[in-house]
């Protein structure tokens, strides 16, 4: 048997780093992310187990991607107008700021000239969208307020790398060929087709997929659209993460969008993880070593001088003292597109190579040093101040978690929908989702027998869980799976019949109710009325018959047979009585069927 070959070898020392360190800073309270770059290091700069990092980092790149998808899948268009005004505003006040700052301090170093300290100064300026929304997922915070103005200054950040790039251009005199407007055109052209082709495109492909049932071609179609509308981004010059987070956007409020999240789910977390240790393998600890003074002095000061910058403009534009400070921990660390912006400037001529590696070594090692920081940060809050989620995000989490949308679930969804409740549902069949979402259903593509969807659908956040699903089969599966990986779930299930009932029962369901039942017992109620009973006896009797049924199911449920309480059953018509027992019998005047009166009244 031949010897494994070195990709294979470097695959396994990846996800073997991954596996170990992960847990164990996790346990310690560090965080993966840490973890993961300790990893890195250990693996190459240390013991040298893998020598090409760069290259493994840009494949690893593909998990900022999925990442910045996956974002782009939670804020609806209309909430990213919404979020305009951080975005172009505080956005552009911290970058702009900051790189002046930055840019100083640079050229009164001495290490740069004008030119160079520019790019020096705004490429610092940038923070990581991998490693803070790493943390902001892992900490449950995406969708705080704090968290929102973050990843609006992020957002800003990846959009702010086109005109830094031209700006690298334009500083490099003749030597440059492009043209910055014509470079701008493209862009916006490209961002144009994004959101053309998002809009009209994208949902007919997912709705021809879904209904052949093939899951394999929907994860192969979520992953063509990550990827395509990345390349399409960095063709234009764009960001590859900024084109996968557009197409996310335009699916923000598609039915496909729980699904999407499931698939894709997988592939980031892996790739972001390989991302985060290739980080650490790329660190050139020789650099770190010739130049340890320059680099000790030069982290904090860059670091506490992004967070001085980004709490004062936080705090000027209304954030409480307590999400700035979070804000101004989460984003004081250099960035992934400080390494882009470092080595073209290298390339052009702006800067010795040895100084873009200096500021990629310094830009690595604030990475390293930010889910510190962030902990560190949760000493500094107030604690009278209470933290407010926004949660603006449809289907997010909602209060009812609905597993199929069957005639059953829609007639409950419409009691949910009228008292006030916000219902998230998630259903497997195309047909039934296209229909719902004519008559303006907001109802999500996903197999409720899968726990990555469930878990995409909100699970976490919701109250309760309806399972609406026809089949006895897929409804027992559903329950099963939520009881296993989510046993303090309170679960409501829609049963097929009394056995299934019992079944249900016997798992320990909070709530069962057999499709059947209710409907039985109001048109028995009304075929009584027609017969001529009053409205009144004929809702008594049925309230009976209710009481009776669930009685016969306790015993049933308790004694294990289907024979138990069938005195309960009426199989013969009997004789109308009055519905309260007489305080005392009534004499009989020589009735015939006084005798078989007075035993029922006592009975």
């Amino acid at each position: 048997m031949s010897a494994p070959n070195a990709l294979f070898t470097e695959t396994i020392l990846l996800l073997g780093g991954a596996v170990v360190a992960a847990p164990i800073f996790k346990k310690l309270g560090l965080g993966t992310v840490l973890g993961y770059l300790a990893a890195g290091i250990v693996i190459g700069p240390i013991f040298h187990g893998i020598t090409d990092g760069e290259q493994i980092l840009d494949v690893a790149e593909l998990g900022v991607v999925f990442l910045l998808f996956i974002i782009g899948l939670e804020l609806k268009p209309t909430r990213l107008w919404q979020m305009r005004r951080d975005i172009f505003g505080l956005g552009t006040a911290q970058v702009v700021l900051t790189g002046l700052v930055l840019t100083a301090l640079a050229w009164l170093s001495g290490v740069l000239e004008w030119r160079g300290s520019i790019v020096a100064g705004f490429g610092l300026a940038l923070s990581s969208t991998a490693f803070a929304m790493q943390i902001l997922e892992g900490d449950g915070d995406v969708n705080t307020r704090y968290g929102q103005r973050s990843f609006s200054m992020l957002l800003f950040q990846d959009l702010a790398i086109v005109p830094l790039l031209a700006v690298v251009t334009i500083l490099d005199g003749d030597k440059g060929s492009g043209n910055p407007l014509v470079d701008f055109g493209i862009s916006v052209a490209a961002v144009g087709a994004m959101i053309v082709m998002g809009r009209y495109l994208l949902t007919p492909l997912f709705q021809i997929i879904a209904r052949t049932g093939a899951r394999e071609a929907m994860i192969a179609a979520a992953l063509f659209v990550v990827m395509g509308s990345a390349s399409l981004m960095q063709l234009a010059g764009l960001s590859m993460a900024m084109g996968a987070f557009l197409s996310g956007v335009m699916l923000a409020e598609s039915s496909y969008r729980h699904e999407l999240e499931a698939d894709i789910e997988p592939f980031r977390g892996v790739l972001l993880a390989i991302f985060f240790i290739a980080v650490g393998l790329s660190l050139e600890l020789q650099v770190l070593l010739d130049n340890a003074l320059f680099i000790i002095i030069a982290v904090p000061v860059i670091m506490a001088v992004k967070a001085l910058i980004i709490y004062a403009l936080c705090r000027l534009t209304r954030s409480s003292h307590n999400d700035a400070v979070r804000i101004a921990f989460l984003l004081p660390q250099g960035g992934e597109f400080g390494f882009v912006l470092f080595t073209t400037a290298a390339v052009a001529g702006l800067m010795p190579s040895s100084t873009a590696s200096l500021l990629v070594a310094i830009v690595t090692l604030s990475m390293a040093l930010t889910p510190l920081g962030a902990a560190l940060s949760k000493r500094m809050l107030n604690g009278d101040e209470q933290e407010e989620l926004d949660e603006d995000f449809e289907g997010a989490g909602a209060d009812v978690l609905m597993v199929g949308f069957s005639r059953f679930g829609q007639i409950a969804a419409q009691i949910l929908l009228a008292g006030g409740r916000s219902v998230t549902v998630i259903d497997f069949s195309a047909d039934r989702i296209r229909q719902a979402s004519s008559f303006g259903f907001r109802i999500y593509f996903g197999d409720g027998t899968r726990k990555d969807v469930l878990r995409s659908a909100g699970i976490d956040k919701a109250k309760i869980v309806l399972v609406c699903t026809q089949k006895k089969e897929i409804t027992d599966k559903v329950v099963e799976l939520i009881q296993a990986d989510y046993p303090q779930t309170t679960l409501f299930v829609r049963s097929y019949d009394r056995i299934h009932s019992i079944e249900l029962r016997n798992k320990g369901v909070d709530y069962e109710l057999r499709e059947t039942l209710e409907s039985g017992l109001l048109f028995g109620r009304r075929t009584l009325e027609a017969l001529g009973v009053s409205e009144v006896d004929a809702y008594e009797i049925g309230e009976d018959i209710r009481k009776r049924d669930e009685a016969r199911l306790v015993l049933q449920v308790s004694e294990g047979s289907l024979q138990a309480g069938n005195d309960l059953l009426f199989s013969t018509p009997i004789k109308p009585e009055p519905l309260v027992k007489p305080k005392r019998a009534t004499e009989s005047f020589n009735d015939p069927f006084s005798s078989k009166a007075d035993v029922t009244a006592d009975a």
